[in-house]
């Protein structure tokens, strides 16, 4: 059964996020809040985990997964880019905002895009996530919390809990969030000189990117 972590919207508590931290770090999938709606996280690195969260969201490899960093110069590490990029990005972070970027040789290949060499990146704005996102001491992968055959996000801990208690390790319940996906803008075009690409709109406001 999953482990419950019920936390402080504001001012979580240390101990509680230091245990999913260590349950992540032993490979496993957990249920957290974002500035957007529950996702699914586990680590980067971890070929067993990764393949896990796909196999509970039931998505391919061509879905693109998401990088969850704790400011621009962590993601920095794990995309490239250039100054126009940079500049957009940070004019839009942190907040509810997926960047599709090309990924770098930190990123294993198993979790970019199969054809693209590309990676979802975001630095969200949520107190616990970056708590959480500290106590791991890296970049979390991700995945939006939407059960298969359906198509909203789950905004609920406790039905979390009860509908993946034998999929997850734990639900840190931080609240309802927002219930609204991230904007995602392809940032791979400014590369060659062309303007950016709205995939989706959701809770990010476009003004901010000036598009």
């Amino acid at each position: 059964m999953a482990q419950y972590f019920e936390v402080h919207p504001e001012n979580p508590q240390a101990r509680l996020l230091k245990q999913a931290a260590t349950l992540i770090k032993a490979g496993s999938v957990i249920a957290v809040p974002t500035d957007s709606s529950y996702a699914l996280v586990c680590q980067l690195d971890d070929r067993d985990a990764a393949e896990q969260l796909r196999r509970i969201r039931q998505v391919d490899d061509k879905h693109h997964l998401t990088l969850l960093c704790r400011d621009l110069s962590e993601l920095a590490n794990y995309a490239k880019v250039d100054n126009r990029q940079y500049r957009l990005l940070k004019s839009a972070t942190p907040g509810p905002y997926t960047f599709i970027l090309e990924a770098t040789k930190e990123v294993p290949r198993r979790v970019s895009h199969p054809q693209r060499k590309t990676i979802g990146l975001r630095v969200p704005e949520h107190r616990v996530l970056l708590d959480l996102l500290e106590q791991v001491g890296a970049p979390l992968l991700a995945t939006t919390l939407i059960a298969p055959g359906e198509s909203e996000p789950l905004n609920d801990a406790q039905e979390i809990r009860s509908r993946f208690e034998h999929a997850l390790a734990a639900v840190v319940d931080a609240g309802a969030c927002a219930q609204e996906p991230t904007t995602v803008v392809d940032l791979t075009p400014l590369g060659e000189g062309e303007d950016p690409v709205v995939i989706r709109v959701g809770r990010g406001d476009l003004a901010a990117l000036g598009l």
